[in-house]
């Protein structure tokens, strides 16, 4: 089975900066925002919202969307993102919301913290993959 990849926006918490990525474990790499554990351009811009993913089968077909999508203007980047996501929720926030302080993981279950999820159990809110 092939692994599924993700093409995703993050923004940071006024929305005014977006950032287009492809991955193949989305919950990892936003979790990884939200922490900053790379010295990149979403830890220095505190971009660390998911607003806005897309599932591919294929790499190519991911990647060729990211690139789409990074040569769209910013007002075709905000449409979109707004008739998925009216709100701009945070898609990883609202689901640990839901759980309170306990992880969430990718079953939809909540973790104690006795457990530990790991970074890769974090299911997306309304959309869990």
């Amino acid at each position: 089975m092939a692994k599924q990849m993700f093409v995703y926006i993050m923004t940071n918490k006024g929305n005014r900066v977006l950032y287009i990525g492809v991955t193949n474990d989305l919950s990892r790499r936003a979790y990884e925002h939200k922490h900053k554990v790379n010295n990149s351009f979403p830890a220095r811009y505190n971009v660390n919202k998911l607003v806005y993913f897309e599932v591919f089968e294929d790499p190519l077909e991911a990647i060729a969307r990211e690139k789409q999508l990074k040569g769209g203007s910013r007002q075709k980047k905000i449409n979109l993102i707004t008739r998925m996501n009216p709100q701009w929720i945070d898609l990883i926030e609202e689901k640990e919301e839901h759980c309170g302080d306990e992880a969430t993981s990718l079953q939809g279950r909540c973790c104690s913290a006795a457990e530990a999820c790991p970074p890769s159990s974090i299911s997306l809110g309304r959309r869990a993959i």
